[in-house]
């Protein structure tokens, strides 16, 4: 069998490859079309015009989608794993995947409202999508310890715990100095004032972006180990 069809392993595989797909096309369109300066656009910046507005949307779409799925099969394996052993506490589960799933929601307005035409809904999105994510990838770092060794090795823990401080500690700047900022413009000259804050916070950013995805890499593993069924109960009706 490939290995990617081992278990569950082609979820977090899938959304790896399918998030840092999203990221880079989206800016390779912008930056060919030179609607982004080469060195550092937001995220958004990459997905802020047509065309690559509509790419951006799309596939950010299908990542919250694939990122939603990962974390309820991950939900569901701890939640199994707490039946076996009593490690992993229910509510600190239930409550990572809650996190989990207003991250998700929060990419979705990310994608769907474009921060060139409703910023405000597009900076909630992302407050969304990053502090509940962080927040996520915390939870599950301290899950993935009591867990042990059920699920992954301690190696991959630390890479868990090592991807989520990473996120921690720069989504801070990402939201500081963007706020001084205040502006959506796509192009920026090295004169411009607050540029210096535009380029730590678009670098933290990216930053942060890819320890999440680099984050769910380590789910890769421990897919391998488990799958999930559908069972369909009929209810009958007098």
């Amino acid at each position: 069998m490939v290995w990617f069809m081992e278990g569950m392993c082609f979820l977090p595989t899938f959304l790896v490859i399918w998030s840092s797909s999203t990221f880079i096309i989206s800016y390779i369109i912008a930056l060919v079309r030179r609607d982004v300066d080469v060195i550092l656009p937001y995220i958004s910046d990459t997905g802020a015009t047509p065309p690559e507005s509509c790419v951006f949307g799309f596939m950010s779409t299908i990542t919250s989608f694939a990122a939603f799925a990962t974390m309820y099969a991950e939900y569901k394996f701890v939640e199994r794993v707490h039946e076996t052993t009593g490690a992993v506490s229910p509510r600190l589960n239930k409550a990572s995947f809650a996190f989990g799933i207003i991250s998700c929601v929060g990419m979705c307005l990310v994608a769907t409202f474009q921060e060139t035409t409703v910023m405000a809904v597009h900076d909630v999105g992302a407050l969304l999508f990053f502090l509940f994510g962080i927040t996520y990838a915390v939870m599950q770092s301290v899950i993935s310890y009591r867990g042990h060794p059920y699920g992954c090795s301690k190696c991959v823990c630390h890479f868990r715990a090592f991807f989520a401080g990473v996120a921690v500690l720069a989504v801070f700047p990402t939201i500081f100095c963007a706020i001084p900022v205040g502006t959506s413009k796509l192009h920026w000259d090295t004169n411009d004032k607050d540029y210096t804050l535009h380029i730590v916070s678009v670098a933290c950013e990216w930053i942060t972006t890819f320890s999440f995805v680099f984050f769910f890499l380590t789910y890769i593993r421990e897919f391998q180990q488990f799958t999930l069924k559908l069972t369909v109960n009929l209810i009958e009706y007098s």
